[in-house]
């Protein structure tokens, strides 16, 4: 669904602005402001972005857990928050089949990431997919 697609690319756009520009009062309202309020992705990517920041640490932590030889400090803060995103969508979205997510992630990241970004980001997503029991252990 395009909407969907472009509320995750929006929300993306949110967490990497707080990411980099730091959240400051007013600064999410000015980024939500360049956008239609009866545009249907609005919703959607509001509510990845609140989840997010409400579940940062949860997610860091199951990031953290599926990275292998990197620290979480050391990544592309557009990875970063493209991970983080798809983390919570796959938490608090059973609904949404964990493939689903990781396709879109995989996606966006070659649009928004380097060359690298898509395997990396399938990658971890799918690792996290399995510790949050979304994914059986020894499925491609």
């Amino acid at each position: 669904m395009a909407s969907r697609r472009q509320a995750r690319e929006r929300a993306l756009q949110a967490l990497y602005q707080g990411e980099v520009a730091g959240e400051s009062p007013g600064g999410e309202a000015l980024f939500w402001s360049h956008f239609d309020a009866d545009d249907e992705a609005g919703p959607f990517a509001r509510e990845l972005v609140a989840g997010v920041r409400a579940e940062r640490a949860r997610i860091d932590t199951l990031l953290a857990d599926a990275l292998e030889n990197w620290d979480i400090r050391r990544l592309a803060r557009v990875d970063l928050s493209l991970l983080r995103l798809a983390v919570y969508e796959m938490m608090a979205r059973p609904e949404i089949p964990h493939a689903v997510t990781i396709d879109e992630a995989v996606e966006i990241a070659g649009r928004f990431g380097s060359a690298e970004s898509p395997a990396f980001v399938n990658g971890v997503l799918d690792r996290v997919a399995r510790t949050l029991g979304r994914k059986p252990s020894g499925n491609p």
